[in-house]
């Protein structure tokens, strides 16, 4: 059976989400492979929104395995709190539907702290991280002082982690004016939230390689955007995580010939939150109208994100690093009403025309788009659920979108109800 992997194609808010939770009716698992409680999805279900950060899309549906890999890094208490706020909406989870991979590494307190006291510190360049302690924690995962999940059922092995975590970090925080860490406290944190965690914990690699070879569907899940990757984004203004396609195999434990279909969400337009480069960005009217129709607010931050016109060569690029077979274009209705539409179809830059945006970070800032102009249109898109419901030019725009980034469009989206979708071509198709 086929296997799906989920991933966002520009700088993150593309609606994977509702794209996920779309797809994984015809899913037997979803799983998590990157990111942490950075990430925000927004459910819309029969009316009813629901918000999530470290749980699987596909959380939501009855009869779903959900998985958080070991390519995430997990905040226990985040986690916990998110769990509750679901099972007050309805949904019901239990490690008979979610599973978390025992390799898994924790995102402590002390990761948030130094998190915020580095950004608040920065007078250089702030990154505009959520001050969540992501980065930390994927630092000390790869420093090899990380507290993993399957360490919290041991006292003896616990103390023995955060032992080796602290002599890091007390020299960090002295060196940033903060009080060494409690490590009495600590530990009796852990201690406390072992018994919530613990009953969750499994080897999910056997898991899903025994649900491969069973035939069951996989889905897999990222979390921010292509253009946010650690390697291939627009470094330093990153992630500290792969979330290009790739990172689903080394993020959840099954071999790359495990994915059949990179499906790429791409917004209709392009937004970013936080700092950083952005070609088509837009300070005028055009942009206050993307955002404030697009409703454009981070689901886990409350920030405003900033919004321009399409740019065709970011997702030609991210199209390409993550081996995308097939797009699903969300929010075409906020373009509804604009008279005329604008896509990037290429960079000038010191005179000269490129087709990719460079890798250093002067070039990237300094960078003009050149602009194709299409025909808007003033019918509504919102609810579409077929190719002959859509107004000629929305056609047009979509078919322009898929020349431009060299892939096709597989799914449609028109609004965030789940059934508002346009089908072209089923990823899960064998």
């Amino acid at each position: 059976m086929a296997n799906v992997v989920v991933v966002g194609a520009q700088w993150g808010d593309e609606g994977k989400g509702k794209i996920v939770d779309w797809l994984s009716e015809r899913a037997d698992v979803i799983a998590r492979f990157q990111g942490g409680h950075n990430a925000g999805h927004t459910l819309v279900i029969d009316g009813e929104v629901f918000k999530l950060s470290l749980l699987p899309s596909g959380i939501v549906r009855k009869g779903k395995r959900s998985v958080i890999g070991n390519g995430v890094v997990l905040d226990p208490w985040a986690l916990i709190d998110e769990i509750a706020r679901l099972t007050a909406q309805g949904v019901e989870i239990s490690p008979d539907n979610l599973m978390i991979a025992e390799n898994t590494p924790l995102i402590l307190p002390v990761h948030g702290e130094l998190d915020r006291a580095r950004e608040n510190q920065n007078a250089v360049a702030k990154i505009g991280t959520t001050g969540r302690g992501i980065g930390p924690a994927y630092e000390d995962k790869v420093g090899r002082r990380t507290v993993r999940v399957a360490d919290l059922a041991d006292k003896a092995t616990l103390e023995l982690r955060v032992d080796r975590l602290l002599v890091h970090h007390d020299a960090l925080r002295r060196g940033l004016g903060l009080p060494e860490v409690d490590r009495a406290a600590l530990l009796a944190q852990l201690e406390e939230v072992a018994p919530k965690i613990l009953p969750f914990a499994a080897p999910v690699w056997k898991v899903l390689n025994e649900d491969r070879r069973a035939g069951k569907r996989i889905l897999f899940e990222g979390a921010q955007g292509a253009l946010l990757d650690v390697d291939f984004g627009t470094y330093p203004f990153v992630t500290s995580s792969n979330t290009m396609a790739g990172m689903a195999a080394t993020g959840t434990g099954l071999g790359p010939g495990a994915v059949d279909f990179v499906l790429g969400i791409v917004k209709a337009y392009t937004t970013r939150v936080g700092e950083g480069p952005f070609p088509t960005e837009l300070d005028d009217d055009n942009g206050q109208r993307l955002g404030e129709r697009g409703r454009e607010f981070g689901t886990v931050t409350g920030r405003k994100r900033r919004c321009g016109w399409f740019d065709a060569v970011l997702v030609r690029q991210t199209c390409a690093t993550s081996g995308v077979s097939g797009i699903a274009l969300t929010k075409l209705d906020v373009l509804d009403g604009f008279d005329e539409l604008k896509i990037c179809t290429g960079y000038e830059l010191d005179g000269r025309m490129l087709d990719y945006l460079p890798t250093a970070a002067d070039q990237q800032a300094r960078v003009t788009p050149v602009y194709e102009t299409l025909e808007g249109w003033p019918d509504s898109t919102a609810g579409a659920r077929s190719w002959a419901e859509l107004p000629a030019a929305a056609v047009k725009y979509v078919r322009r979108v898929e020349e431009l980034i060299q892939c096709p469009v597989a799914l449609l989206s028109t609004s965030p109800e789940r059934d508002d979708t346009i089908l072209v071509t089923d990823p899960f198709a064998d």
